[in-house]
C-alpha cells in the first residue's frame, strides 16, 4: 500500500477537466486508489465521487494506492497530476 499527498497548484483547483485527466488514468489500474480530502473518502476512479470533493487549488490531499500496479499507478497519477499544475 501507497499513501500519498498531492496538491492541485492549478488555478482552478480540482474541476471537471482535471478531475476526468485523473478519473481516466486511473481507471487503467487494477490498484484500488483512494481520494481522501476534508475527512471525505471517495474512489479516484469514480468521476462523481472526485469532483463531488470540489478540491480548490493549493490544498493537499490524500491519495491511498492498494495494488499489484500500485507503484504503476503511484508513478501515472504524480504525472497526471504534474501535468494538470503545468496547465495554463
Amino acid at each position: 500500500m501507497i499513501e500519498a499527498k498531492f496538491k492541485i497548484t492549478y488555478s482552478h483547483g480540482m474541476h471537471a477537466r482535471p478531475a476526468t485527466m485523473i478519473v481516466s488514468k486511473a481507471t487503467s489500474y487494477e490498484s484500488k486508489m483512494i481520494l481522501e480530502y476534508n475527512d471525505v473518502r471517495v474512489p479516484l476512479k469514480s468521476i462523481m465521487g472526485v469532483m463531488s470533493l470540489a478540491i480548490p487549488q493549493n490544498v493537499n490531499f490524500k491519495i491511498t494506492f492498494d495494488g499489484e500496479d500500485e507503484n504503476a499507478a503511484f508513478e501515472a497519477i504524480q504525472r497526471t497530476i504534474n501535468d494538470i499544475n503545468a496547465m495554463k
